[in-house]
């Protein structure tokens, strides 16, 4: 493969909602270069890019795919991403290591929920960006419409570059403001006709024309006189203003597509070849710890692992951009995070499926490699002597959890073996093995990404799984002061067993004063591992209880309290005064008090008001205006209170506070409601009372399971 210096090498991301065309675009790119001879087709199953058996399965992306063109004395590397929310660890990755994002629009549906995601991600990382309305084939295309919503939406940045003759079925002409050509494309698509713009266009076209020309001269002083002296930028002078207002996100130029006709993109092409931001004219990458690594080919060898991929009867795949130097086959690299040393026996350019081995690789490209053994995503690989890490991509935290459990009790610890590569591939699919609620836990993006981790775990492990409801981790406390003690009493032969306690129990807040109705002796304050406090008081006077007594007491009301007499749940916030007791001379011992304590918080816990608390979570809704009423619906159905409104930038949002129990169902019903257009997100905010049907219920439940397990 030819090598291409740093200035001749583009890497676009093609973002966009699901179904706006990005893998049909990447398909008429790989074409046109000239990489494949044949388009494939989503429909069909024959794309370079969607070529996972799920994929197929599904009719829609589920990975980032890297591929790359040669066009014109350029190499543009592309990532092809997923358009689904539940896939935002493939979409962050990818806008992460590109220099310009490409944003497509479908022209009936515009600027989507699903926009409004990924917009974010390319703006927490400031890429140059083109935005692309596709489909302009379409009966209902509307570019006039799409336009304004994308001004909405992305501002005064919006900057036309071309618009279409006539949109619609018979779309096949577009009229191009920067060379002042219209582009006229035969029946079957590629390389178009090149024409004098129409009479009945000029006046557009010119006023257009004019309106790129300042935008383009806004960003740049010299530019700005130059067009004051002239009146007018010539090609080189626009694509330079362009560029540095793409560099600065104040100018995102717009183009017409049809990507399944093949119309446009060798445009769009060739606008990425000569104005788009290559990687040595970006902002050098910053480390974690704030120093910058420059995109140098002269500079030391850096490379920045973004995605890991495990392929059937391949192994481990490690794709990477080279951030600084110039990568050679064989070469050593270390891995700062565990100060090991990586070999690096082969290098690939990967087109899908298909990987194109290459002796080197320099600064700003992206490659893969295999069978790296300590290496995964986010990890850097430096040349000796040089210290660099880069700082980590920040994945979307989880939306959605569900309990697994393998069907064949002999496969759990496989199970945990396989969840464990599946993490490394996939960082957005957080395992826990909660020890409190006795489940493995899946917290993944939605249910879809649930589904498709489920259907890998049962197509390429073989390994039979159940998603089950996640248990909630509830809390107990008490609402009001109550008192209690227990004797325990065992004789059996020999030395036999006595403690007598006698306890206070109150409910515990932050400033509480010190109480007053029995003399504290000691006080031991204790922040409990699961949230809330203890606070044990020493109020024994005259010796009933011997002091050496007290750590078992609290010994037995700490048991207790991991398993709290409601419904087995974590106790929290309670203060409790052990003020009286009796002990026996031969038969007292540490276990007779442990017990005693134990069980005297038991029967004054039930006096005290017991209060079920449950975890709660600030959501947040983003949908469109139409659909209000039916998230606000189904927001009370799920008992969430709502706690205000905002508007968005082309939605609204809607702000409440969810019980955890509720969540999982409310995210499913808000996905059915809204066709999968609202963006929706949980925060946990604070434990708060449960109703007390629900508190009810519950207890009863935990009632019943203790009575079979034999437990009283």
């Amino acid at each position: 493969m030819k090598m291409y210096d740093e200035k001749h090498l583009k890497n676009v991301v093609l973002i966009g909602a699901a179904k706006s065309g990005k893998t049909t675009l990447a398909e008429d790119m790989l074409f046109e270069a000239g990489i494949i001879s044949k388009r494939g087709a989503v429909e069909e199953m024959n794309t370079v890019s969607d070529y996972h058996e799920v994929e197929h399965e599904r009719g829609n992306s589920v990975y980032a795919t890297t591929l790359h063109t040669e066009w014109r004395d350029y190499k543009i590397n592309i990532i092809d991403t997923p358009g689904l929310e539940d896939f935002a660890g493939e979409l962050v990755s990818s806008i992460r290591v590109c220099d310009t994002a490409v944003m497509l629009l479908h022209a009936y549906n515009g600027v989507e929920v699903g926009t409004e995601l990924i917009w974010d991600y390319v703006d927490r990382y400031n890429k140059p960006t083109i935005l692309a309305i596709n489909h302009l084939d379409h009966e209902n295309a509307n570019y006039q419409q799409v336009l304004e919503q994308a001004r909405q939406f992305f501002g005064n940045a919006v900057t036309v570059m071309q618009y279409p003759v006539n949109q619609g079925p018979g779309f096949n002409a577009i009229i191009d403001l920067l060379k002042m050509t219209m582009y006229r494309f035969p029946a079957g698509g590629g390389k178009p006709e090149k024409l004098p713009i129409p009479a009945e266009e000029k006046e557009q076209a010119d006023a257009l024309h004019n309106e790129l020309v300042e935008k383009a001269a806004e960003n740049d002083d010299a530019l700005m006189e130059l067009f004051f002296e002239k009146g007018s930028l010539d090609e080189d002078e626009l694509r330079k203003g362009l560029k540095i207002g793409m560099m600065k996100h104040q100018v995102f130029p717009l183009f017409c597509l049809s990507a399944r006709n093949n119309m446009g993109s060798g445009r769009l092409m060739g606008f990425i070849d000569n104005v788009a931001p290559s990687a040595v004219e970006m902002p050098p990458e910053q480390t974690e710890d704030g120093k910058e690594v420059a995109c140098d080919p002269a500079g030391p060898t850096c490379l920045f692992v973004f995605k890991t991929l495990l392929e059937p009867h391949i192994g481990k795949l490690s794709f990477f951009k080279v951030m600084s130097g110039e990568l050679k086959t064989g070469q050593e690299l270390v891995n700062e995070k565990g100060n090991t040393t990586e070999r690096l026996n082969q290098l690939f350019i990967a087109d899908g499926k298909n990987r194109q081995p290459v002796e080197r690789l320099r600064s700003g490209d992206i490659g893969c490699t295999l069978k790296l053994k300590n290496t995964f995503t986010n990890h850097t690989l430096n040349e000796k002597n040089f210290t660099a890490q880069i700082d980590p991509i920040h994945f979307p935290p989880p939306k959605v959890r569900v309990a697994i459990v393998a069907k064949n009790k002999g496969d759990d610890e496989k199970l945990g073996e396989v969840l464990s590569e599946i993490h490394m591939e996939d960082p957005t699919l957080e395992i826990e093995y909660n020890r409190e609620l006795k489940q493995v836990i899946l917290h993944g993006q939605g249910e879809l990404h649930l589904a498709v981790t489920k259907w890998r775990l049962e197509n390429i492990y073989n390994m039979q799984v159940e998603y089950l409801p996640a248990r909630i981790p509830y809390r107990e406390t008490i609402q009001k002061p109550a008192m209690a003690s227990y004797r325990h009493k065992k004789q059996s032969g020999g030395a036999g067993q006595f403690g007598e306690v006698f306890m206070k129990i109150e409910p515990y807040y932050d400033g509480m004063p010190v109480s007053k109705e029995f003399p504290v002796r000691e006080t031991e304050e204790i922040a409990l591992n699961w949230g809330g406090k203890l606070v044990f008081n020493n109020c024994i006077v005259g010796g009933a209880i011997d002091a050496r007594f007290l750590p078992s007491i609290l010994k037995g009301v700490m048991e207790k309290m991991q398993e709290g007499p409601l419904t087995g749940s974590y106790v929290r916030d309670v203060r409790v005064s052990v003020y009286d007791g009796k002990m026996h001379p031969v038969d007292s011992n540490d276990i007779s008090f442990k017990i005693a304590g134990m069980m005297a918080f038991r029967d004054a816990f039930h006096q005290a008001a017991p209060q079920l608390l449950e975890p709660v979570y600030d959501l947040e809704a983003t949908a469109p205006d139409v659909m209000m009423g039916d998230i606000m619906s189904e927001l009370q159905t799920h008992r969430s209170v709502i706690t205000g409104m905002d508007s968005g930038k082309a939605s609204q949002v809607i702000k409440a506070k969810t019980p955890q129990a509720e969540l999982d169902k409310l995210f499913a019903a808000l996905r059915n409601v809204t066709q999968g257009k609202a963006k929706v997100k949980a925060v946990f905010a604070e434990y708060a009372p449960v109703p007390s049907d629900v508190q009810k219920k519950l207890s009863e439940d935990y009632k019943k399971v203790e009575q079979q397990n034999g437990q009283h």
